[in-house]
Order: C-alpha cells, then structure tokens, then sequence
C-alpha cells in the first residue's frame, strides 16, 4: 500500500529538523559521498531573471532517500523581506519511485549548510574559544552562527555586509557585533564564513590570521568569486572534488589545487597538516539535502504513528 503523501510547510520542517540530528547525519552523508556510496550528479544550474538570479536542480540517491531539489536564489528578495534562497524538496521511496513527501526546503537548506561547516569545524579545530568572522547577513549567516555555536566555543562574532544595515540586523538577531568594512572583521578572526552574493572577491587573503579556517559557502557558479588569489593559494578542502572543480569560481579561476575533500579527513583517511590556513569550499551537496529530508520524514510519520496509536 503506498503511504500518503506528506505536504510539509516550513513550520513541519523547522519543528522536525533538529541541530542534534542533522550533525551525526550529515558527517555520515559526506564520508559517505566520498567513499562512492552516493548517486549524486552534478546539479543542473539555470538562470533566472534578475541580477545574480538562478535556479538550482539537485537529484540524490543515499541509503533510503531519494530526493530532487529545487532552490532558487534571487538576491533582490533581500529588499523584499523575503528569504534570498528559497527550496523545495521531493522525496520519493527510492525502492518503487513513489513520493512519499513534498517539503519546503528553505530552513532545511539553511540548517544542513550550517552543519557542514560545522561539521567541518568540529574535525579541523580544536575547542579553544573562537574569534568568527562571517561576510554576509542573511539566512545563512543566522544559520552559522547557530551551528557552530554548537561545536565550538565562541568567543565573538563579527558581521559584515555590503549593506550596512543589513550587517546591524543580522548582528541583533545572532548576539554579533556589526563591523564597517570585510577586513576589520576578518582580522584575527579564527574561523571566517563568506555567504554573501558577491561574483567579485570580498576576502582577501592577506587579512587572514596565519592557521585560519575558512568556510567558503558562496559563489556557485563558474565565473562567481569570493575569495582572491591570495586566499586560494592556502589548503583548500572541497565537499566534492568534482564540483569544486567544475562549479566554483573560486577554484576554477584561481586556479587552486583541491588537496582533499572533507569526508576524506572526517574518515580518517587523509591528515590535514598542522597549523595550515585552510579554505573548505563547501557548494551544498544534495546527498545534505537526502539524509536533512529523511530525517524530517521519519520524524513526522513516527508522531503521526504515536498519534494514532
């Protein structure tokens, strides 16, 4: 008998995707993904009207999810009070191709590119307090405060954005404190995050503090670039080898080396030199967006089931 399909607003997702969860899934999604145990292609790109506009398409096969997800990314719905990113996921039974649920996907995909970077964190620092960084004020600089938060002492956070104030709310809502300028918050920050819109470099490599660890989120597309030169010539550490190499302007136009991806090293099975500044170009996989969707699943029909019981 086919289950009966599930329509998920965000309020489901957000009140069945916990931080707890998600964290020990997604380490599994990536050594997963870099152990081959994933059908994953390459995601299909299509622009959309509207500077820096677009239109994402992510399939994945992982264990018992099978997903699509669409994402769209239009940055003028900043001004619109509208989240820049917004998503919505088809899971299907991946035995029969039957849909089992339709969910918006928005904080899903806030939370899980969050927990990659926090995920990454927790493996390549140790848990001394940390001075944090984060270039950009919008849903995902929320979403990375609260994750590493999560793994990491903190000893401050600071914002910036190209919008000054858009860079004062985003530092009320997460306890930061809003800076003037890129380089007065990346100097001596620990760790930096870059999730901005930016398709020209806004961190400069020579503001980073010697052993930093940067979390390079945006800039998914081939001629887009957050990070100059100087930044690229540090140990970067991809989600993906094939993606980072074929997707990201940062890597592609820098002609940077991918020495590894971040499953390898969660795997134990490549060290990362001691003291190094690393740059972990993270595109967002849809293998993340699998494991996030079937968390949810579970979680609803599992009270669903209580409930009827």
């Amino acid at each position: 008998m086919t289950a009966p399909l599930l329509l998920l607003d965000d309020a489901a997702v957000r009140r069945h995707l916990s931080l707890d969860a998600l964290l020990p899934a997604i380490e599994k999604a990536l050594i997963d993904l870099s152990a081959g145990r994933v059908v994953q292609p390459l995601r299909t790109v299509m622009d959309l009207r509207g500077p820096g506009s677009l239109l994402f398409i992510k399939p994945a096969l992982a264990g018992n999810a099978l997903v699509t997800k669409l994402i769209t990314q239009v940055p003028d719905n900043a001004a619109r009070r509208l989240p820049t990113m917004i998503a919505t996921l088809l899971l299907l039974d991946p035995a029969t191709g039957s849909p089992l649920a339709v969910m918006d996907a928005t904080w899903l995909t806030e939370l899980r590119t969050a927990a990659v970077s926090a995920v990454a964190t927790r493996v390549l620092r140790d848990q001394q307090p940390k001075r944090i960084a984060i270039l950009g004020s919008g849903a995902l600089a929320r979403s990375h405060a609260l994750a590493l938060r999560a793994v990491v002492p903190i000893r401050d956070i600071r914002i910036w954005s190209p919008t000054r104030a858009n860079a004062q709310r985003c530092a009320a809502d997460i306890d930061g404190t809003a800076c003037a300028d890129a380089e007065s918050a990346v100097r001596n920050a620990d760790i930096v995050v870059t999730v901005t819109n930016a398709s020209t470099p806004v961190l400069m490599g020579r503001w980073l503090k010697p052993g930093a660890l940067v979390h390079a989120v945006g800039a998914p597309r081939p001629g887009w670039r957050e990070l100059d030169d100087d930044a690229m010539a540090n140990y970067v550490i991809a989600d993906h080898r094939l993606a980072a190499e074929t997707e990201s302007g940062d890597v592609i136009l820098s002609g940077a080396r991918v020495q590894c991806e971040i499953g390898e090293v969660l795997a134990g099975k490549v060290k990362v030199p001691a003291g190094v500044t690393i740059i972990f170009k993270a595109l967002g996989q849809a293998v993340e967006d699998a494991v996030a969707a079937r968390l949810v699943y579970d979680a609803v029909t599992s009270e669903n089931a209580a409930g009827a019981g």
